[in-house]
């Protein structure tokens, strides 16, 4: 079995991914600097749940929100059940190509979300951050980027290849086309940190208007 986070590994009663492990604590340092402002924060595509279970512990100003499709909620919420956090809500189902929350976040998170899906929904998930971002508000992105078109190491451009192989419509995604979208969606970049295995957290703010 796998998930969008690399091959899962089976644990008693919840999913678990290797590369969770890996990048969370980098991850972290980045959001406790982006998020410092923030009480509410939706994550987009919780996938295994590690990563609402951790930040969530580890920001404790935060109402963290997980959500993602339907059919990773239980997983999810297994982890949620196990952790106890009183700052971790139970997860959303959330679709970026179908309806999204009517609730508004001061902070929104996604981590290996858009070189899984197509271009057209790369476009649904910013139109919906944006709808659901409240002014000034941060979203932040984890995952492989390129750069005029080139990838930032060889790994990235064989992940890339792996990715189209299996879904044409997936891939990597270029950094100037992504921040180009973001701002025709009144995001305004912010920062781009280098993490670990050729990552990358791009931050973008909205609006205060």
């Amino acid at each position: 079995m796998s998930t969008k986070f690399g091959p899962v590994q089976s644990k008693p009663a919840k999913p678990w991914a290797e590369a969770c492990e890996r990048n969370r604590a980098p991850i972290l340092e980045v959001l406790r600097g982006a998020f410092a402002g923030a009480t509410r924060v939706l994550e987009i595509g919780s996938g295994t749940g590690q990563h609402a279970v951790f930040f969530a512990a580890a920001l404790p100003h935060l109402v963290w929100q997980p959500s993602d499709r339907a059919e990773h909620l239980a997983g999810i919420a297994a982890w949620r059940d196990e952790a106890g956090l009183p700052n971790l809500l139970a997860p959303l189902a959330l679709d970026v190509d179908g309806e999204w929350p009517v609730a508004h976040y001061d902070a929104l998170f996604s981590a290996n979300t858009l070189h899984i899906m197509s271009w057209a929904s790369v476009e649904h998930f910013f139109h919906g951050a944006a709808r659901v971002l409240r002014p000034c508000g941060v979203l932040a992105v984890y995952g492989p980027f390129s750069y005029g078109g080139r990838h930032t190491a060889e790994s990235n451009a064989r992940f890339d290849a792996f990715l189209r192989a299996r879904d044409p419509l997936s891939g990597v995604r270029d950094f100037e086309a992504v921040c180009a979208l973001a701002h025709s969606h009144g995001l305004a970049f912010c920062d781009d940190h280098a993490l670990p295995a050729n990552n990358r957290v791009l931050t973008w703010r909205r609006s205060g208007r």
